[in-house]
């Protein structure tokens, strides 16, 4: 048995997959196995892949298209390993990545996510830290409170994230009713329970020029993670009624831009007037209220600094 079971869910990413499996299969630490979810794409991606030759590698194919959650679901139901990595088409990991990972493992055995810091990536001459709500950590250890860690910017994208497989037959897998932003709803309910080992090395790369991002692709038609149904936990749990009101301040903002009022006013009312509760930001609160055009033209600025290189954020 590997080790490590590395999971893709892999949709229309014919120009990225290959160099993705590559910098797997380069790994310093080789104990583990490749499952590869092929979600019916429409373009070349199923042959890129093919087209590496390992035995490591194992193609599992879906019959008709069910979304990443499903995807990450059947790879873990698929999976060998006690440790589940887990990567995306599209994003590149470090040579040292997994190495890291079995470190951090070995280190604190009493966690059950394992994860590295990553760096955004907008073309190939350009790399952005994310903005970071981690002051003063220098050395890889146990994160004492995720949600308070996660009011800026994830400390971790998907695929710097690796997880302890026992983890899911206790709080179950992925939901697949969710199809933007899934990661929130897992991050809530596997960081409520279980300890977060964490290195704030630099191993990913977050490919953000991909085709076919899901959050490039707007939030129409969309299901977002149910922020209400956790509001009864966050009444013991001030770090995690911040978290959830500083997700809905984000999602509100984008059904904002895309002209949803509906929605956009849904998501306000669950945000706590109280500023201190909230954790919502004088900058983030006059941004709420904005006017959709204001907002469009504000996220065409920030693209356009990011691309080269500059981070404008309403966290700070």
């Amino acid at each position: 048995m590997a080790f490590f079971s590395v999971i893709i869910p892999l949709y229309n990413k014919e120009n990225h997959i290959e160099e993705t499996l590559k910098s797997v299969l380069n790994q310093n630490f080789q104990d583990f196995e490749v499952i590869i979810v092929e979600d019916c794409s429409t373009d070349n991606s199923n042959l890129k892949a093919e087209s590496i030759i390992s035995e490591k590698i194992r193609i599992i194919q879906h019959e008709v298209n069910k979304g990443l959650s499903a995807s990450r679901n059947t790879g873990i139901q698929n999976s060998n390993s006690d440790f589940l990595a887990f990567l995306d088409a599209d994003d590149i990991w470090h040579k040292e990545f997994l190495e890291k990972i079995h470190q951090l493992i070995q280190e604190f055995p009493k966690a059950h996510l394992f994860a590295t810091n990553y760096v955004e990536v907008y073309s190939k001459k350009v790399a952005v830290s994310p903005s970071s709500n981690l002051n003063n950590f220098i050395k890889d250890d146990i994160i004492l409170d995720f949600f308070e860690s996660n009011l800026y910017q994830n400390i971790y994208c998907p695929s710097s994230l690796c997880v302890k497989k026992e983890l899911f037959e206790k709080i179950g897998g992925y939901n697949t009713k969710i199809n933007y932003g899934e990661d929130i709803d897992f991050n809530i309910r596997a960081n409520s329970t279980f300890k977060l080992a964490y290195s704030n090395t630099v191993l990913v790369y977050n490919i953000m020029y991909a085709e076919n991002k899901i959050t490039n692709s707007g939030l129409k038609n969309k299901t977002i993670t149910d922020f209400d149904f956790y509001e009864p936990l966050s009444v013991s749990d001030k770090s995690l009624k911040k978290y959830l009101d500083i997700n809905r301040y984000m999602m509100a903002s984008n059904y904002k831009k895309e002209n949803d009022l509906v929605n956009w006013q849904k998501l306000k009312k669950g945000i706590h007037k109280n500023p201190e509760i909230s954790g919502l930001n004088l900058k983030q609160r006059i941004l709420l209220e904005l006017p959709p055009f204001v907002l469009q033209l504000i996220s065409k600025l920030k693209l356009a600094f990011l691309k080269k290189g500059k981070r404008f954020s309403s966290f700070n």
